[in-house]
């Protein structure tokens, strides 16, 4: 349920209704749209509709929210908002943003040469993985908190915000301490625990679509996060599984547009993992430009066929300049 107040309501009418929600029991969250406050109240939906909103001042009217997610919707929130990374530093809102970085974290000589490539192209956000979720217990697992400590020095000496995925809330104290931007991948996607556990940072959360996730499932994810308080939240569509064997994943970009009317959050793409093949990579992130992404998920390394992980999907230093050099002209052409 939302509560819509007039454009002139004070703020004083605001904090009473909000008051008199929460002593009956219900959840609330303020948002601000088109110069009206509304709020957005999780509870005892059937009970909280039958107090007499519309005689209390400054409500305008009251809506029901019939699908499943509340505060992720465009009913809750009816404009797009962007996500604050950084002071002046945006995700949506015309601020187009691209991450890169290479899968995982290997040698400071490694990140030094990412990062000095990201800066020559005019990129913001570092990404790479110092712990990793692989699907074999023998397969390169990460360098953990000493790739976190890697990173943020070759961040702060190049002026770079980190992006770093997160898998476990034991882990939440060391990633707050070196992170930016906390990641959520495809297989923690529906580990609850852990989204609600986030929703309590402030911290911006980059979540990534699962690999079997439907839409719904997707925002109603996204809806662990922000039922626990965080607004920060940024969606990635990376792919998710088919049946062809041509490519690792399928990119679905028909769910950027989707997204893009179910939701007011920033959705991003990952070509990387969105086709594991990096030939692949430039076009499609293209695509995703094209089709109404407000920024990029890119995995970069100085030498792929050496990477320690996902070499196959990771554009070398030239490449990613090449792409760059495109993605500027086409999102100049689509302003």
């Amino acid at each position: 349920m939302i509560v819509i107040f007039k454009p002139e309501a004070r703020e004083s009418d605001i904090e009473v209704v909000r008051k008199r929600l929460e002593a009956e029991g219900a959840t609330t969250r303020l948002s601000r749209a088109a110069r009206r406050a509304i709020l957005g109240v999780i509870g005892d939906i059937p009970h909280l509709a039958r107090m007499p909103f519309h005689a209390m001042a400054g409500v305008e009217d009251v809506k029901l929210v019939n699908h499943a997610y509340k505060l992720v919707s465009r009913a809750f929130q009816p404009d797009p908002q962007p996500v604050e990374l950084a002071p002046g530093v945006l995700m949506g809102q015309g601020q187009f943003q691209v991450i890169g970085g290479p899968c995982s974290v290997e040698t400071e000589e490694q990140m030094r040469m990412v990062a000095q490539a990201l800066v020559d192209n005019g990129v913001r956000l570092m990404r790479g993985g110092a712990y990793k979720p692989r699907t074999s217990p023998y397969s390169f697992q990460g360098i953990e908190e000493d790739g976190l400590k890697l990173m943020r020095k070759v961040a702060d000496e190049f002026g770079l915000l980190i992006v770093t995925e997160l898998m476990d809330a034991r882990d939440l104290p060391v990633f707050e301490e070196y992170a930016d931007i906390l990641q959520i991948g495809t297989r923690n996607m529906m580990n609850y625990r852990l989204l609600k556990d986030v929703g309590r940072t402030s911290r911006p959360v980059l979540l990534k679509r699962g690999m079997s996730a439907t839409i719904q499932e997707f925002l109603l994810a996204a809806e662990y996060i922000a039922a626990g308080g965080n607004q920060k939240i940024i969606l990635c569509e990376r792919g998710i599984r088919t049946f062809d064997s041509e490519t690792r994943n399928m990119l679905d970009l028909t769910a950027v547009p989707v997204l893009k009317e179910k939701t007011h959050l920033p959705v991003i793409v990952d070509p990387s993992h969105g086709t594991g093949r990096s030939a692949l990579v430039s076009p499609m992130g293209l695509a995703a430009a094209a089709c109404g992404a407000d920024g990029l998920l890119i995995e970069i390394h100085p030498n792929p066929s050496e990477a320690l992980s996902d070499g196959d999907q990771a554009l070398d230093v030239a490449s990613f300049t090449q792409f760059m050099q495109k993605l500027c002209v086409l999102l100049q052409a689509l302003q």
